[in-house]
Order: structure tokens, then sequence, then C-alpha cells
């Protein structure tokens, strides 16, 4: 027997997208459930690099105290090519209400998210919950099939909103079309304690010739660590054997060879990425909307995935609050859906752009493209000028937007939790 259950809003995906968008929407009296599949919040290798922008959003949200014993400050970044360093930066020379990104894993962020909803009685969050289908009438989304615990559910809402990440089975079962564009390499994730000789406020990028890693503190006492593989190239590096890894940590971080040996002894203490971005040309259609790596999947440079998900989710609160008190809301709300896409593809669109160059300067071998690169990252290197406007950019352009009044941010009002 098949459930039922109405709501205003119904939010696929439990991730930092779709439980900001939630708390902001609860916090302005809107009905809203959240669908997430998974039981627990543990996830591995997932969005842990907070950008400064994203950690002055959950400061404004009142989520930051609750996370900070949970984060790692990072206050440097640095980038080497054939063993010298190319381009440093300190975060302390930017001149910005919060200059620094942090490292905060998924667990506890998601969780100060849900109960921060959960105080709030128009919030309800299913787990182990996962979509299956969308409910239609009309031309128009009006709800989602989904199979719980309990067996068949049916939630029908006004608006539903696809925010389950980038391999969206929302995006998948709208037929909104997208391009997908893989990149000539994937990447292979583990986590080694850090070394002592390492400072670990410090991000990490090694270069050597076509190869390159990864190397990001990681709370409390690890470093993350990833590295580039031809694209599809896994099965290939596996037939090797796990020495292939040793060799390749030895070639780019000698000083983590002996914690590799003891802690990836196989292939199973890894993980593998695939690299890829995703263009979606319209985010919305009538009843439903995409937001974060649904809409505009993006890569692990520069930890923006998860930044441009939550400015997704607190931009479009405001405008879905607004449209369910119209007359007739769902013009409103496709409105709104349209109106996201306004205001945030721009900014998408600068920080996808800045992967990609950097996709492609990683990528190049050969004796005059290394000298190149690394003649590029040296000129940056010694001009603060361009490494202001290059890193300020991509890292602080919803402060920089917010302080200059060319963007307003509306976020619900709230009291903040005694903990």
């Amino acid at each position: 027997m098949t459930t039922a259950l109405t709501t205003q809003v119904c939010v696929v995906g439990g991730g930092p997208a779709g439980l900001a968008l939630a708390l902001e929407l609860a916090r302005r009296s809107c009905e809203v459930v959240v669908v997430e599949q998974s039981p627990h919040f543990e996830r591995s290798f997932r969005g842990e690099s907070i950008s400064p922008d994203s950690v002055w959003l959950l400061d404004r949200l009142g989520i930051l105290d609750a996370v900070r014993a949970s984060t790692l400050r990072t206050e440097r970044m640095e980038i080497s090519d054939g063993g010298r360093v190319v381009l440093a930066g300190e975060f302390s020379s930017f001149d910005r209400p919060n200059p620094y990104p942090m490292e905060l894993p998924q667990p506890p962020l998601l969780t100060a998210l849900a109960e921060e909803g959960a105080r709030n009685p128009g919030f309800t969050l299913l787990r182990r919950t996962a979509a299956t289908g969308l409910l239609r009438e009309g031309g128009r989304v009006t709800g989602v099939a989904c199979t719980g615990p309990d067996g068949p559910l049916e939630i029908n809402a006004a608006l539903v909103v696809g925010a389950d990440g980038r391999f969206s089975k929302i995006r998948e079962l709208s037929g909104l079309t997208y391009q997908k564009r893989p990149l000539e390499r994937d990447f292979i994730w583990f986590k080694v304690p850090l070394p002592q000789s390492w400072d670990p406020h410090t991000y990490r990028v090694r270069i050597s010739g076509d190869r390159h890693a990864l190397f990001i503190p990681s709370f409390p006492d690890l470093v993350r660590v990833g590295f580039n593989i031809p694209k599809d190239g896994l099965r290939e590096l596996r037939q090797l054997g796990i020495g292939a890894l040793h060799e390749r940590i030895d070639e780019l971080a000698p000083e983590l060879s002996d914690s590799v040996r003891a802690e990836v002894k196989k292939w199973s203490d890894t993980s593998m990425l695939e690299i890829f971005t995703a263009v979606v040309p319209e985010w919305s259609m009538p009843g439903l909307v995409l937001i974060g790596d649904a809409a505009h999947t993006l890569t692990p440079i520069l930890g923006q995935g998860v930044n441009h998900a939550i400015i997704d989710a607190v931009t479009l609160a405001p405008l879905v609050a607004s449209a369910l008190q119209a007359a007739d809301p769902g013009p409103a709300l496709d409105a709104a859906g349209a109106e996201l896409q306004r205001l945030r593809e721009p900014s998408v669109a600068v920080a996808r752009a800045l992967q990609l160059r950097q996709e492609r300067a990683f990528a190049l071998s050969g004796r005059a493209g290394v000298t190149l690169r690394r003649a590029v990252y040296r000129v940056v290197n010694t001009n603060n000028f361009l490494k202001q406007k290059i890193l300020g950019g991509v890292y602080y352009q919803l402060q920089d937007a917010v302080q200059s009044g060319r963007q307003r941010l509306d976020l619900a009002p709230h009291v903040p939790a005694q903990r």
C-alpha cells in the first residue's frame, strides 16, 4: 500500500545544498520534506573543503559555532612544480570578512544543518528513503514517488528540488537536457596521517610533468591525498599492483612514502572520483528546480562544489518562500526557478572557467608546455595584483558582491541555538 504525504516543498538529497535550503525554508515557516536515501551522514571524501564565502555564510546561518570544533583552517596555498614552489598565497593577505577556507568533514556539517532544521515545525527529514520517480500532472511536476523503510511513498509538493548531487537521479527523471564533459583525468583519493614536518594549515598542489596531486590537511590530524590518473585508467593501474600507487607518492611526496605504505596496502583503501563537469542549459521546469552539483557539476579544484551548492540554497530559499505566498503559487515558483539561474549562473561560470584553465595547465607535458606553465605561475606569484584578482575572483565572489551592494543576502531570521 502506498502512503501519501503532502508538503509545500520536497527536497531530494540531504547534502549541504538540500539541508541548507530546507533549513532556510523552514525558518521562513514553509513546510519542507527532505528525502535522503542514506540512513546516516557518514560520507568519505565528499566536499570537505569549504570555501571562504561558504564559511562566512555558515556563520551568518548560525551553523559555524556548532561545527567549529571539527574544523581545520586553511591559511595558505602552495603549488610546486618539478620540486620547486612556483606559486604561494597567504589567505591572511585578503581583506575580507572571512578570508580563510576551512576543512570540515561532512558528517558534523550535515548533522548541524539537520539539527537546526528540526528546531522548526515545518522541517521533516526522511532517511532511508529513495526517490524512484516524479509525479506529474498536466505537464507539471507535482511531487516525488519514493521507496522508504515502510514501503512506497508519494510526496505531493508545490515544488520539487533536485539537490542530489553530480549523478542526480532527479535530473535524469526530469528529462532536462545537460552536457557532461569528461576531463582527461580521474582522481584516486585516500587519507594518511599528516607528517610532523608539514604545516597543517597549508593546502599543497604538487606537479611533475603531466602528473599532479593534491595534499589537503584534513581534520583532525590527517592529510587527504588525491592524484590524477588517465581517464578510465583505474583498471590498468590496478593491474600494476598497489606498488604503482606507492611509486607515484614517492615521486610527488616522498615525505608520505612510509605512511602510505603502512596505511594504503590494497586498492580498497582508496576511492576513485570520476572527474567531469556538467552544464545544464535550463535548471528548472514547471514544478521542479535543480541546485548544486545537480545543476552545475564542478571539479575538485579549489573546493567550489560545496560552496556554490550552499549559495544556490540560500539564494533560492527567499524566492521560493515569496512565491508560495502568491495567489497562484505555480507560475510564481516557476519564475523563482528561472530567477535562481539568472542570479547564480554567471558566478558558477567564473568558477568553472578557472577550474578548466587549471585542469589544462596541470595536463601540460613536454618541455615547452611545462616551461610555460611554470613561467605563468611564477608571474602570478610575483604580482600581488594578479594573485589578488585571480584567487579573489573565485574565493570571494559572494563576500565582494554583498559588500559592494551588487547582491543582497536575504537570510531568514533565527534564534541562535543554546549549545
